[in-house]
């Protein structure tokens, strides 16, 4: 299982292209529960649009009638949706060093699903100010690291630079946060703050999800027997699914409103404990939940999270106490846990996944569905 710290790092050394070569289109899965089309059209840009959440914008989009390019350096397959590409114009350069597939052209809005370097958000504010009305910078809530607090609103205070003297790990956790909060500056700094979009989800998931975090819980709780669950009874959690992202998204387009709009859900404060039990309801796996709540226990198993659940001590005490108000107020939806949960579960045995994946969620050395039948005798045993 590729778990949150795993993901910042690749996020900010390497992002996260990769082809997949034995994808197949998921036509089944709905994108957004809101079917109403656009009454104006709209001609829109995704830098990126082929990984994770772009495939769920194109899929909404151009439901509601819009027009979509995007622009990525060609490698990526999707793995859902993959019929809609072929009413989808493709743009091939690179953000590091090729933007000429930009240049004098004109677009309603972009949206940047790939800005995971400063320079690159940059670069291409500053190439598009002139030809696009809108700027949508796909954004985190990484950006309140550390999450020292409670009921984090879009106003708080976000960290710009990286401190120095930090370990390794909370040198990516603060990398990865100031990233995002300085690619947010360069938007506004070019676009102006009346024609700039920022949008900070949670931990996304859903269909086609890359990172196989929040997968590993479909997974694990179809199989049943006994469950590991990690943290304490009242611990938050907090996720979102990728399709409501993507409609809020576009409707923010639409609707020409601009500011920093954080997409969390769910709607009302949810613990571990109920989370495990609503993602469960889906299937009809006979389990038994065995509750791992001694944090330190679990840190010398090197248990710090298990998505959605992150351990809410030190900087990550607030992680999954996100204000969404402002985001509800403005159109965020949430699809109810069961239809997420079932969602990804046919999504991963779709073929949209190689066996090598599958095996590595089952088996790999990072499996916790490996370790668990251990650590649960360890837990038992202490």
């Amino acid at each position: 299982m590729i778990n949150r710290r795993n993901f910042i790092s690749s996020s900010i050394v390497a992002g996260l292209g990769a082809t997949v070569a034995n994808a197949l289109p998921v036509s089944v899965l709905s994108t957004s529960r809101m079917k109403t089309e656009s009454n104006h059209p709209l001609n829109i840009l995704i830098l990126g649009g082929t990984s994770f959440l772009g495939p769920h914008q194109i899929a909404y989009a151009l439901e509601r009638g819009h027009t979509i390019s995007t622009f990525t350096r060609g490698r990526t397959v999707p793995t859902i949706h993959q019929d809609l590409f072929d009413q989808v114009e493709s743009l091939v350069g690179d953000r590091e060093n090729d933007l000429e597939a930009l240049r004098g052209r004109k677009w309603d809005a972009v949206i940047d699903n790939s800005g995971r370097r400063v320079s690159w958000t940059r670069d291409s504010a500053a190439l598009l100010k002139d030809s696009v009305d809108q700027y949508l910078y796909t954004s985190s809530t990484g950006v309140y690291y550390p999450y020292l607090t409670e009921d984090i609103g879009e106003s708080q205070h976000l960290v710009r630079e990286v401190p120095a003297g930090l370990d390794e790990v909370r040198s990516m956790e603060y990398g990865y946060g100031v990233m995002k909060a300085n690619s947010e500056v360069e938007v506004t700094k070019a676009f102006g703050a009346d024609r700039t979009i920022v949008v900070r989800p949670t931990y996304m998931m859903g269909p086609a999800d890359r990172t196989d975090r929040f997968t590993y819980w479909p997974l694990r709780l179809a199989r049943g027997g006994e469950v590991m669950v990690p943290g304490k009874t009242n611990d938050p959690v907090q996720y979102i699914d990728v399709r409501d992202v993507a409609g809020l998204m576009i409707r923010l387009i639409e609707q020409r409103l601009a500011g920093t709009f954080n997409a969390v859900g769910p709607p009302s404060a949810t613990d571990m404990q109920a989370f495990v039990h609503g993602a469960h309801s889906v299937f009809s796996s006979a389990a038994e939940f065995i509750v791992v709540d001694d944090y330190e226990f679990l840190s010398q198993h090197g248990i710090h999270d298990s998505v959605p659940w992150i351990m809410p001590t030190k900087e990550n005490y607030g992680s999954a106490r996100i204000n969404s108000d402002w985001g509800i107020e403005n159109g965020l939806t949430h699809t109810p846990l069961a239809d997420s949960v079932r969602d990804i579960y046919e999504w991963w045995h779709s073929g949209a996944v190689s066996s090598e994946r599958m095996q590595n969620m089952i088996s790999g050395p990072n499996s916790l569905m490996a370790r668990e039948a251990e650590l649960l005798k360890a837990w038992a045993a202490s």
